[in-house]
This record gives C-alpha cells, sequence and structure tokens, in this order.
C-alpha cells in the first residue's frame, strides 16, 4: 500500500453509469499527481489510490453520488437581477461560466435567463451521478509530498484530514477492484 503523504501519478478514466465518459487524463496526455491523504481528491479516489502496491497496477472504483459530489440542491440556484449583469442577455444558457463570489471565484451553470432575472446553478456538475473511475499508478517519485504520515506532526486531530483517511483504509468499505 502507498503510504499517506506520498506522492503518486496516475492516469484515469472516468465514466457514469450510463458508460459515457466524464473524464480522461490519458486524452490529455497528462497524469493526475496528488498526495495520498491530502484531500486533494474525492475519498474513494483518494482511498483506491492508497490500496495500490506498485507502478503498473490497475484498478476500478465505484463512487456513489453520495460520496462523489452530492445530491443535486435546488438551493443552490442564485437569482440575480438581470440589469445588475453586465451583458446578461448575451449570456451562454446551458453553459458553465466563472463568476467572482465573496469567497472566490467560482465556476456556475447559466441556468435560464428572463426579462427580470437570470438563474445561475451552483450545483456541481456531476452532482446526482455515480462515478466510476479506471486507475493506473504511473509513478510515485521518491520523495514524500509532506509529512502526512508522520505521527510525530500529524496526530489524530491534525486538521489535514490524515486521520479521516486512515480510518478510510479500513477494509469495511472495499468496492475496489485491483489487478497487478
Amino acid at each position: 500500500m502507498i503510504e499517506i503523504g506520498q506522492k503518486a501519478l496516475v492516469h484515469y478514466v472516468g465514466t457514469l453509469d450510463d458508460g459515457s465518459e466524464f473524464d480522461n487524463s490519458y486524452r490529455r496526455e497528462q497524469p493526475l499527481e496528488l498526495i495520498v491523504g491530502a484531500q486533494q481528491v474525492l475519498p474513494g479516489f483518494d482511498k483506491a489510490v492508497s490500496e495500490m502496491e506498485q507502478v503498473g497496477d490497475r484498478c476500478e472504483v465505484h463512487i456513489p453520488a453520495a460520496e462523489a459530489y452530492g445530491f443535486y440542491d435546488e438551493s443552490l440556484i442564485e437569482k440575480a437581477p438581470f440589469k445588475a449583469i453586465p451583458n446578461a442577455g448575451q449570456l451562454p444558457v446551458g453553459s458553465y461560466i466563472m463568476v467572482s463570489t465573496p469567497s472566490g471565484p467560482a465556476r456556475v451553470k447559466v441556468d435560464r435567463v428572463t426579462n427580470d432575472l437570470v438563474f445561475f446553478d451552483h450545483n456541481h456538475e456531476l452532482a446526482d451521478k455515480d462515478l466510476t473511475f479506471t486507475i493506473e499508478l504511473v509513478s510515485l517519485p521518491g520523495a514524500s509530498g509532506s509529512n502526512i504520515e508522520n505521527e510525530q506532526y500529524h496526530g489524530d486531530h491534525c486538521g489535514c484530514g490524515c486521520s479521516k483517511l486512515r480510518k478510510q483504509l479500513s477494509p469495511e468499505h472495499d468496492e475496489i477492484t485491483h489487478s497487478h
């Protein structure tokens, strides 16, 4: 198993239950670099990578919507006055745009535009979707990315997520199929 805090390079293909592909690192010709346990990816994806043993290993993991991007939430539809949005009449309905928010930039879907209001959907585009990832371990760079695995610096309540990942790595949640 890969140590918590270890850097890993992986290629992956993400698909929905109907078989449609929503992401593919092979097509970008750029593997994903992550630090295992650093909460950079979905917890189920992180767990699958942590259970790989050697470069070349492949696995498939199914992540239900509740453990991925959650369920669609109607309360995340924002209504903004048409007149307050520059070029509101030219917004690409159905497309995602970047907007400024008090907590920083956010990617939102332009849900609809009326004469009075613009509706922005803040739900993740994969909300309500069960996801399947086929993951291949490409490389384990020599130096670990952090001291997450070092209990001297990271006890059970350090706040970085390592204790949560350790609990998730228990064998009781095994929907991951590995191959060598």
